[in-house]
C-alpha cells in the first residue's frame, strides 16, 4: 500500500514575495493553457491542497472534485471555494483509496509524487483513475533548491524542502512517466515540470 504523507504547507498562491509571486504566475499560466485543451469539462485533482487549482478549473467551466490526505487542507479548500462563491466537493482520501471509485477524463496531480516513497505504485494508481489524460507536476531539481535559497527558504538544507523524498531532473521526470504512459506535452515553468500524459 502506498503511504502518502502530507506535504509541507506554504501558501504560494498568496505570497507577498514579488519573485515568488511572479514564478507562481508563470506556473498558473502554463497550467491553464494545458488544462483548457480537454474538450470534456470534467477534472479531478488528487492532492488538491487548499483547492486553488480546482477553483481555476471551475472558473474555466470544469466540473470536478478534489482529494487530499490532510484534513486541514480540505478544510481550507472548502473555506476558500465557499468564499469565492464556487461549489466544489472536497474529500480527505489517500491516493491508494481512490482507484475503483474515481475516474476522470482529466486527472490532475500537482506536487504530490515527490512526497511518496513508493512513487511508482502511486503513478500506477493515478493511471488507473485517468481516463484518458493525466496532468502531473513535480519540482524541477536542482532549480527548485537554487530558487529556494534565492528566496531565503530551507537554507539549512541547502534548498531541499521538508517532506521531499523524490527528486527529478527534467529528463528523469520524462523517463519516469514514459515507462508507463506516452507524454503528449511537457512544460517547464520555472521551478516545476509538468507532463500531460495519455494513459489509454
Amino acid at each position: 500500500m502506498t503511504v502518502q504523507p502530507a506535504g509541507n504547507y506554504y501558501d504560494k498562491y498568496h505570497t507577498k514575495n514579488p519573485i515568488a509571486r511572479r514564478i507562481m504566475q508563470g506556473f498558473l499560466s502554463q497550467f491553464s493553457s494545458l488544462i483548457v485543451r480537454q474538450p470534456e469539462r470534467v477534472a479531478v485533482e488528487v492532492g488538491c491542497g487548499e483547492g486553488e487549482l480546482c477553483m481555476i478549473m471551475a472558473r474555466a467551466g470544469f466540473r470536478g472534485e478534489g482529494y487530499d490526505i490532510a484534513p486541514e487542507a480540505i478544510d481550507e479548500a472548502r473555506r476558500r471555494t465557499a468564499a469565492a462563491g464556487l461549489s466544489i466537493p472536497f474529500e480527505e482520501k489517500r491516493i491508494d483509496e481512490l482507484p475503483g471509485r474515481v475516474r476522470a477524463p482529466r486527472l490532475v496531480c500537482y506536487e504530490v509524487l515527490e512526497h511518496i516513497d513508493d512513487h511508482e505504485a502511486a503513478l500506477d494508481q493515478l493511471g488507473a483513475m485517468a481516463g484518458p489524460y493525466l496532468l502531473a507536476s513535480v519540482p524541477n531539481d536542482p532549480w527548485w533548491r537554487v530558487l529556494n535559497v534565492i528566496l531565503w527558504k530551507c537554507l539549512c538544507s541547502l534548498g531541499k524542502a521538508p517532506g521531499h523524498v523524490n527528486h527529478w531532473s527534467s529528463a528523469g521526470f520524462r523517463s519516469f512517466h514514459e515507462l508507463r504512459f506516452p507524454i503528449v506535452e511537457q512544460r517547464k515553468p520555472l521551478r516545476w515540470m509538468m507532463a500531460l500524459c495519455k494513459v489509454n
